[in-house]
């Protein structure tokens, strides 16, 4: 008899499908690059910069910082105007890193126009990005 439920315990667990494959993060698909805009400009890292703890900020960072990729896929070679603003989200994102903002409990100084520019720069591609016809 306990042998049965045994084997009756064990073969259920053969039929369970196991862990959900991962999803690497990383930079969005072209599709997906307006729904990740519009995530990442509701961050109040983007809404109030100037008064955020440039630490707190990284992970946002880190996500803007996958936005250029996909958006020059996007421009596909055709749109030198989205090239362009990547570029300047690129540089305002190398501008924080540069000034060691990951590590800055405090708001203001570089750290903080660091995050001013990055939004600067999130608001233009995004200009770009809502004026173009989703791909696909």
């Amino acid at each position: 008899m306990g042998g049965a439920l045994l084997v009756l315990v064990l073969s259920g667990c053969g039929n369970e499908a196991g862990p959900a494959p991962k999803r690497q993060a990383g930079e969005p698909g072209p599709d997906a690059l307006p729904t990740k805009l519009a995530a990442l400009t509701v961050d109040q890292c983007y809404a109030s910069p100037r008064t955020q703890l440039p630490k707190g900020c990284e992970k946002y960072v880190t996500e803007v910082a996958n936005v250029p990729g996909a958006a020059r896929k996007r421009a596909n070679d055709r749109d030198p105007q989205l090239v362009t603003e990547a570029g300047r989200v690129e540089q305002a994102v190398g501008e924080f890193r540069g000034a060691g903002c990951t590590t800055v409990p405090a708001a203001g100084g570089p750290c903080s126009q660091a995050l001013v520019d990055i939004a600067a720069a999130l608001s233009g591609l995004k200009k770009q990005v809502d004026a173009r016809p989703t791909s696909g």
